[in-house]
């Protein structure tokens, strides 16, 4: 399974040459990120921190007055630590592929903290084999 997140394209989004700068992409996988862990039924109030960001910028993506998608999932799972994947696109074309590694924090005792359970069996429901982003959506 894939959470959608429809991330609204912003004039100051744009370069001198009038599509999305590419660093501007990294926020909006944030945004995805943010409203993928932080909902009310499942969520992670404990804190997590970026470990490793890799992005891949497949084709320019001009500014419109409306939203691209970004579909996220989760590819790996280990004991303190998962690696999200995302593709930034519209029905037809992608314009991103990238990947965060996220690392659950216990910011009171300022150190990484290991998956709860409930974290986890929320997480496996979105798992899919790391192939999937190339379009070959197979469930781990």
């Amino acid at each position: 399974m894939r959470h959608t997140y429809a991330c609204p394209l912003r004039w100051s989004d744009m370069d001198a040459y009038g599509h999305v700068n590419n660093v501007v992409f990294m926020r909006y996988l944030e945004e995805a990120r943010i409203n993928f862990l932080f909902r009310p039924d499942k969520d992670f109030q404990q804190g997590s921190v970026v470990a490793r960001h890799e992005i891949d910028y497949k084709r320019q993506l001009v500014h419109r007055h409306h939203p691209v998608d970004i579909e996220l999932w989760i590819t790996e799972i280990r004991a303190a630590s998962f690696t999200i994947a995302y593709e930034v696109k519209d029905a037809d074309e992608v314009y991103v592929r990238a990947s965060t590694v996220v690392v659950p924090f216990d910011f009171e005792a300022q150190r990484p903290r290991r998956i709860t359970s409930e974290e986890r069996e929320f997480l496996q429901q979105y798992l899919e084999k790391a192939g999937a982003e190339e379009g070959e959506a197979v469930a781990a």
